[in-house]
């Protein structure tokens, strides 16, 4: 059951998809067209799921879920994971890679490899306050306040000298 993403509780499930590279304005509304009807028809054990989702910066896929009334179950989870690999499929888009990192440069939003993020961080490219997405947040109200932060309030703190 698809609802509006502003109207999930605070500890709603959140999933966080970032995209490679910034979707056009046209891939944004066919993506949420396509995920919006995926979330219309997700269920766990036969139960519809509340869920909601947001495309943020032409770049991040946002799916919550109000595990309230139902929880995602393993085959319900796999169906989303399905769902996403189709879109990066037929949009030529990585969303499942965690091992890349996107952060602020200036007004520019950058993604790169982990391994490029260390070595910038080494050199001092980027400080303990660039502002990184932490997408590893799992609810709704961590995602309101503690996906955009200084790297030094994030996971990626640990590669700032």
């Amino acid at each position: 059951m698809l609802t509006d993403f502003k109207n999930l509780p605070d500890d709603s499930r959140v999933w966080v998809y970032q995209a490679n590279r910034k979707l056009s304005n046209e891939e944004v509304a066919l993506i949420e067209e396509k995920t919006s009807a995926f979330l219309e028809q997700w269920t766990a054990h036969g139960a519809n799921l509340e869920a909601g989702l947001e495309v943020k910066y032409n770049r991040f896929i946002v799916i919550g879920l109000n595990q309230a009334n139902a929880s995602a179950s393993g085959c319900s989870i796999d169906a989303s994971v399905h769902f996403i690999q189709s879109l990066e499929k037929e949009f030529s888009i990585e969303l499942l890679d965690k091992m890349n990192v996107t952060f602020y440069t200036g007004d520019y939003i950058a993604y790169k490899p982990l391994s490029d993020f260390k070595k910038m961080a080494k050199d001092r490219s980027v400080s303990p306050n660039t502002v990184v997405f932490n997408n590893l947040v799992n609810t709704k109200a961590e995602y309101l306040e503690h996906w955009e932060v200084p790297a030094k309030d994030s996971w990626h703190s640990r590669f700032l000298a």
